[in-house]
């Protein structure tokens, strides 16, 4: 009998392994349809989920409801699983290169309870090449079983977007990928259970691989195109949200915006299908080139403010600015390679002082990831306030609370013009 067949009839179960941002939407979702065991290694996390807690705050407690899914941190409890979905972060190292460890160390998990007949599916983002690589010797070797013969493996990129409430795993139509047709029916038909927008049967596991690497590749291209033109317009003294409102009058024109590009996705997958292209003697120039404008961004937002500073007659190291906005985006509480960390930096090596406020982030975790903590009391007396996360809490600010905050003569950075035309009496500065 088919594993699909088996799943819809309860006679086996399905595992999510890794229940972060991406894995424990998809967990609950399959929960609604077929028995999931949800695996974990944090058994803080494990704990909050049997609570019906989210830990990543994106799920109210209602989305547990009528789901038949059991929550665990051991592994063995995963032999009563056939059908593996792995979900776990792929980030860079501290030099930019892939750091495969969470997905090596997942895959280890599954090849220790892996048996005749199972499936394992894979959703990391990866480069092309790297399910077949790296992940799959793993599985033979510590399973003893044969890759096709013995278990089948797919590819099936994650598409969720942390935040978005419109763009869900149901609504989102999904690539999927698998060994031989055998799998690739099996793996498809399965994902057909919870995602309503359907499937896209992608030829092979590198073809998928490859699709989900240039969607983020694509954006931050773009994006650093918009960044690079908001640094030119700047010498000119043009808005550059005011020249995108009028090009974007255009039929064709791909509305992209300036701004920081952190997060685990359009900051980091790029550098995977760099790595990969230098292993086929390819030194990608576009790629790369956008990577270091957008990295840089940062950077220069802050450079920019100490010279409008310097411009008021500020004395830079007796300056305080407030950065409102911590996450990598808005409305979410995630802060992995957030970019407004670069621009804290950048200011404090001015002798600047820094005070950090954000709504949705953990100053436990801030301080964890990035040496400081978040400012538990607004004072009222900076020379700045820098608006760079457009969280919906920052949105109705008006410009005389932000000047009940200020010295004399305050400066607004608005990152993403979120309040142009707005602001009268102070001055305005965005990308």
């Amino acid at each position: 009998m088919e594993i699909y067949q088996r799943l819809i009839n309860k006679e086996t179960k399905l595992s999510l392994i890794g229940l972060g941002y991406v894995g424990l939407p998809i967990a609950l979702e399959f929960a609604k349809h077929v028995p999931v065991i949800g695996f974990d290694i944090s058994e803080k996390r494990v704990e909050m989920m049997q609570n019906k807690e989210d830990p990543s705050e994106e799920l109210p407690s209602e989305a547990f409801e009528n789901c038949d899914i059991t929550f665990t941190a051991k592994v063995e409890a995963l032999r009563e699983a056939s059908f593996h979905i792995v979900a776990v972060p792929t980030p860079i190292d501290t030099h930019n290169m892939p750091d495969l460890s969470p997905l090596l160390a997942a895959t280890r998990s599954v090849g220790k309870v892996l048996k005749k007949g199972d499936y394992v599916v894979y959703e990391s983002t990866v480069y092309p090449g790297a399910t077949e690589e790296e992940c799959i010797p793993i599985l033979e070797e510590l399973s003893g079983l044969k890759f096709v013969k013995d278990f089948k493996v797919g590819y099936s990129p994650e598409r969720i977007n942390p935040g978005d409430k419109v763009h869900t795993i149901s609504t989102i139509t999904k690539i999927v990928s698998g060994c031989d047709d055998i799998s690739l029916d099996n793996i498809a038909k399965t994902y057909e259970l919870v995602v309503k927008a359907g499937v896209h049967r992608a030829p092979t596991m590198k073809v998928a691989e490859a699709a989900k690497v240039i969607e983020n590749t694509q954006r931050d291209v773009n994006i650093a195109l918009m960044n690079e033109l908001s640094i030119i317009f700047n010498r000119m003294g043009i808005n550059t949200y005011d020249v995108l409102e009028a090009a974007g009058t255009k039929w064709n024109f791909l509305k992209f915006f300036p701004g920081l590009v952190g997060g685990h996705c359009i900051g980091v997958d790029p550098y995977y299908l760099a790595f990969k292209a230098r292993e086929y003697r390819y030194h990608p120039q576009i790629i790369n080139s956008g990577r270091f404008v957008n990295d840089s961004m940062g950077f220069y937002i802050a450079k920019q403010l100490v010279k409008k500073l310097i411009d008021k007659g500020k004395t830079i190291l007796h300056s305080n600015v407030l950065v409102m906005g911590m996450t990598f985006k808005e409305n979410v509480s995630d802060l992995r390679n957030s970019k407004v960390a670069d621009v804290v930096s950048e200011l404090k090596t001015y002798g600047v002082s820094v005070d950090v406020v954000d709504p949705h982030a953990s100053s436990k975790e801030v301080e964890k990831e990035y040496g400081f903590k978040l400012t538990e009391k607004i004072k009222d007396n900076y020379d700045a306030v820098i608006i760079a996360v457009s969280h919906d809490d920052y949105l109705g600010i008006t410009e005389d609370y932000l000047k009940s905050i200020c010295a004399e003569n305050p400066i607004l950075v608005d990152i993403k013009g979120i309040f142009k035309d707005k602001i009268h009496d102070m001055s305005y500065w965005s990308l």
